[in-house]
């Protein structure tokens, strides 16, 4: 299989010789997306938060290293085009597909290059937030999976990781899901009208009429023209629907941090942030995870955008995003 399409912003270089590099921390960002699984969408968002970490974060004390690829089936060259045999890759796929490729990552240039890192954040957004938390999930309940990860904090922006399938668009995927022949077909009504439709003509409906800025335009143009991407993208749509219900980490995640906190290990800290009005995320079932979950406040802050930043935030809203974003790093790890 081809290697994924990845972006990677590595820490600023230090021209700095005072600087001893072994008693700096090496800290992993390690970025999941939401569906679809295009990491470009993000560059903006990624990007800025670079240029905000290298400006606030003293780089004696860490050295962050800034890393997301694709989730895999949406693009044409990561894979077999997908048949009725072969069919797109489902939610456990993308989480074993995460693993797979966080498990692998070494510290990229200095003295300590090859080796682990001190510690990982993991950032996801939207289904890529349940993505993040089912790693923490795994690896605090089963270490040997990567003996090598050490999972310290987590921030979940816009996370769907709590009954998706009633939120206002998750009722409308659902119901598609679960129409007889409909669902099954999906893929193929709307592949059909899209490919009747010259790229050029897509790409004007796409930048004028939905107003998207023009790297959101260019690269949902590319997926909605591809073989595959559609496909993967309501295939693994329809399987969050069945698989992201009840809050299944209330007596494991949660228990498992607290008895490592028991036995001095480092407990992982989270951020969530909640959008005020977020279409894919059920407003009641948001409240209630926020009122058992910030009893936690030793290791979890939970926020509810007071704004109105759209659950898509890496359309329009990336800086704004990655200003939050910086500022909880900065939090958690310290400034100059």
């Amino acid at each position: 299989m081809v290697n994924p399409h990845c972006l990677s912003f590595p820490p600023r270089q230090l021209n700095d010789n005072t600087v001893d590099e072994s008693q700096s921390r090496n800290i992993l960002i390690f970025f999941i997306s939401g569906n679809p699984g295009l990491v470009d969408y993000y560059e903006p968002f990624l990007s800025t938060l670079r240029g905000l970490l290298d400006e606030t974060i003293s780089q004696q004390l860490s050295c962050f290293q800034i890393y997301g690829q694709d989730l895999a089936g949406f693009r044409d060259d990561d894979h077999e085009p997908f048949t009725q045999q072969r069919k797109p890759h489902d939610l456990e796929y993308q989480i074993q597909y995460s693993l797979t490729a966080l498990s692998q990552l070494r510290v990229e240039s200095g003295s300590r290059k090859g080796q682990p890192y001190d510690e990982v954040l993991l950032i996801g957004h939207s289904v890529g937030a349940y993505i993040a938390l089912e790693l923490f999930h795994r690896l605090l309940r089963n270490q040997e999976l990567a003996p090598q990860l050490n999972l310290t904090s987590g921030i979940l922006l816009f996370p769907t990781i709590h009954h998706i399938s009633s939120s206002p668009s998750g009722q409308k995927l659902d119901l598609l899901r679960r129409t007889p022949v409909l669902g099954d077909n999906a893929y193929r009504i709307a592949q059909t009208f899209l490919h009747l439709l010259p790229q050029s003509t897509l790409h004007w409906i796409v930048s004028k009429v939905m107003r998207f800025p023009t790297h959101a335009a260019e690269i949902t143009t590319r997926w909605l023209k591809s073989r595959d991407g559609v496909w993967q993208a309501l295939h693994m749509g329809m399987d969050e629907m069945k698989v992201i219900g009840e809050d299944c980490w209330d007596d494991e995640l949660w228990e498992i941090a607290h008895d490592a906190k028991a036995h001095d290990k480092v407990v992982p800290k989270f951020f969530f942030f909640f959008g005020k009005h977020d279409h894919w995320v059920a407003s009641h079932y948001r409240d209630a995870f926020i009122r058992t979950r910030e009893k936690q406040i030793d290791r979890t802050r939970l926020i509810v955008d007071e704004g109105n930043i759209p659950h898509a935030f890496c359309i329009n809203d990336s800086e704004i995003v990655a200003q939050k974003v910086a500022t909880w790093i900065n939090q958690m790890y310290g400034t100059n």
